[in-house]
């Protein structure tokens, strides 16, 4: 069993920058994909970023450039920096981890989602 902790969700000012943490506590024996997603008031969760046990990336396009995520699997802890934030980016921030289980079946943890909130 994994659970996940957000957190580093602020308020800030376009432009501005935030570090968001997820500390992952229990087995991560079968973790093979951790990342981030959000969901916007009205709009769906998505995919933010996401990182594979092997530290391929993955990031959404309106995301490129700004955000990096990173991993420390000595920690099993998994970091957003979110860089020349805008408005558009205001959303609840989950993380997310991808368990491989028997038989091909998959399981995802989430943590309770942390508050990031861009003004102009």
């Amino acid at each position: 069993q994994v659970q996940l902790v957000e957190s580093g969700g602020n308020l800030v000012q376009a432009g501005g920058s935030l570090r968001l943490s997820c500390a992952a506590s229990g087995s991560m024996l079968n973790i093979n994909t951790m990342g981030w997603y959000r969901q916007a008031p009205g709009k769906q969760r998505e995919l933010v970023a996401a990182i594979t046990s092997g530290g391929s990336t993955n990031y959404a396009d309106s995301v490129k450039g700004r955000f990096t995520i990173s991993r420390d699997s000595t920690k099993n802890t998994v970091y957003l920096q979110m860089n020349s934030l805008v408005p558009e980016d205001t959303a609840v921030y989950y993380c997310n981890a991808y368990e491989t289980g028997p038989y091909g079946l998959g399981y995802d943890y989430w943590g309770q989602g942390t508050q990031v909130t861009v003004s102009s």
